[in-house]
């Protein structure tokens, strides 16, 4: 694959006030993605202002909801790669050769980042742990035998989640009937392509649910989310826990 064989999705709604720190970083990725496109879903904010600012591609979704903006970038897409990434999430500048590098190796399908979330005046260290340690229990809980068989995880989409564009085609992408754990969805069906690897570099995300909601509500509801989800519970009601926070 070639440096710049890398096509980042960064689905939006309203996400002005973070949009434009995203997109400054992109811009100083070292090798540069092939591209960058923002798939909105209906914000009535700055939002494509900031997009088309940074000039990134940028695409009206008919369907809101992340899974179907998803899916619409990943189908417009260009690269070899396709990288998630939340509009409020800023990643290394050697992003391009992390993502290259581990695809590299034919028995990987899919990988993400440990996700470090931080606000204006602190880092939620607690959060993130659990987070990073979710990785890992969530899939030893509820597959226990691909989890030490075969190296599966289950990853979020704070941690800029990457594959392969022809896996993401063969496993059928998002399911965009799911409102919520949608990445956790695309990670089982990965996992059965080949390994899913838990990069050991940071990404660092808003804080913004965790300052709502305060630290032990947040790691709960986490927690919670992850426990019904693997025990079936359906994605409709596990939203109501999750709710809706921008600021």
């Amino acid at each position: 694959m070639t440096a710049r064989s890398v096509s980042i999705i960064i689905p939006t709604l309203n996400e002005a006030s973070h949009l434009g720190r995203t997109l400054q970083q992109l811009e100083i990725l070292d090798p540069a993605a092939a591209e960058v496109i923002v798939v909105d879903g209906g914000s009535t904010d700055a939002t494509l202002a900031r997009a088309h600012v940074h000039g990134c591609r940028v695409i009206r979704s008919p369907r809101p909801g992340r899974a179907a903006q998803m899916n619409r970038g990943a189908a417009a897409a260009s690269g070899e790669i396709l990288c998630f990434l939340h509009a409020d999430t800023l990643v290394p500048s050697d992003l391009v050769q992390l993502v290259g590098a581990t695809l590299a190796d034919p028995t990987i399908s899919g990988g993400g980042f440990l996700a470090l979330m931080r606000g204006a005046d602190r880092t939620r260290w607690g959060v993130s742990l659990h987070n990073a340690l979710k990785t890992h229990y969530a899939a030893l809980l509820f597959r226990p035998h691909r989890y030490l068989l075969n190296g599966f995880r289950v990853l979020f989409g704070d941690q800029a989640m990457f594959c392969r564009r022809s896996d993401f085609v063969r496993c059928g992408g998002f399911d965009e009937r799911l409102p919520i754990m949608e990445d956790a969805d695309l990670c089982t069906r990965l996992g059965r392509l080949g390994r899913i690897r838990q990069l050991n570099r940071v990404v660092e995300t808003s804080d913004r649910r965790v300052a709502r909601w305060g630290s032990w509500k947040a790691t709960g509801i986490y927690l919670a989310i992850g426990l019904l989800w693997g025990l079936g519970v359906p994605a409709a009601r596990l939203k109501r826990l999750y709710g809706e926070i921008r600021d």
